[in-house]
């Protein structure tokens, strides 16, 4: 009997989840790695772009990883936006019709993904023109569940998640989104020039410049580490990046700055907080000064537009 239940709850997931497929960008993966992108093959066709420039590695990793999933390595480091976009590709060619995204060490759980399909899917059936869904995410280093993000002049709105309806927001972390791949071809790719950093700030705003929506979840939640260990300085946790990140976080803000379909909003935030961060990496982080010329090595890049990998 218990054997029958079994199978009545794998048909009803396996329905609930029909059209779903799964983009995992890997870069020198562990084994806890292998082990999240196995678990999320048994509930979705799961689409592993590997980044990692070791050809060998790559071999070690495939053989690790259960034949369900479709592994793609690149055996160089592309970058996060052409590893989602080939992902992406991949899944559009096989029909699929939503792609839930994910770094490498971001947990997936069933209730996740599920709840999410289940919300784009309501949007689509109400023929509401929704690009992205969300979770809010917990990162118990920066205290507990962060807020979504809406932008306004000279500071973000911050919308604690709450209540049992989709929020509109401004922007969602790519990790643990759910994309309507319906709009794929209306919003475009993501862009492969910013490599890594603002590469989904850039894809929300582009989408919401074309009149899709970007919509939080606020009744589900993702464990997600934002960059290595936040620092400490003037009251509050910062989340913490290499020198190199701060590089192309710098020159892809200067980027987008300069578009026209970026809102003002956004813009004039961002020229109050890349100071800020100057004067954080200057004073609160080890080795502050490498930081500091990585970050105006990334500013002058940006304002020349110099893109793609650093050389």
């Amino acid at each position: 009997m218990s054997g029958v239940a079994l199978n009545v709850a794998d048909q009803a997931c396996e329905a609930r989840l029909a059209g779903l497929g799964a983009v995992i960008v890997f870069y020198h993966p562990d084994s806890g790695c292998i082990e999240r992108a196995n678990r999320l093959a048994r509930w979705c066709r799961c689409v592993v772009i590997d980044n990692t420039p070791v050809p060998e590695e790559s071999e070690r990793t495939k053989a690790l990883l259960d034949d369900a999933v479709i592994y793609l390595p690149n055996n160089a480091n592309v970058g996060i936006a052409t590893a989602l976009n080939q992902g992406i590709e991949r899944l559009i060619a096989d029909g699929y019709e939503l792609a839930m995204l994910f770094d490498q060490d971001s947990e997936s759980t069933l209730e996740l993904i599920g709840g999410l399909t289940d919300v784009m899917r309501a949007c689509i059936a109400r023929r509401e023109r929704v690009a992205l869904v969300g979770p809010a995410y917990e990162d118990a280093r920066l205290r507990g569940v962060a807020p979504f993000v809406r932008f306004g002049y000279f500071r973000l709105e911050r919308v604690m998640p709450a209540g049992d309806a989709p929020l509109d927001v401004d922007f969602l972390i790519s990790s643990g989104s759910c994309v309507n791949l319906a709009c794929w071809r209306d919003v475009g790719p993501m862009d492969d020039a910013l490599f890594i950093d603002f590469v989904d700030t850039e894809w929300c705003i582009r989408a919401k410049s074309r009149g899709f929506r970007v919509l939080g979840v606020p009744w589900i939640s993702m464990t997600h580490e934002l960059g290595e260990e936040p620092v400490r300085a003037f009251g509050r946790n910062y989340p913490m990046h290499s020198p190199v990140r701060h590089y192309y976080l710098f020159r892809n803000a200067v980027t987008l700055l300069k578009r026209g379909y970026v809102p003002c909003k956004w813009k004039s935030t961002e020229l109050i907080k890349l100071p800020v961060r100057l004067v954080i990496y200057a004073c609160f982080v080890p080795d502050g000064r490498t930081h500091v010329k990585m970050s105006l090595r990334g500013l002058w890049h940006g304002l020349i537009g110099r893109l793609g990998p650093l050389a």
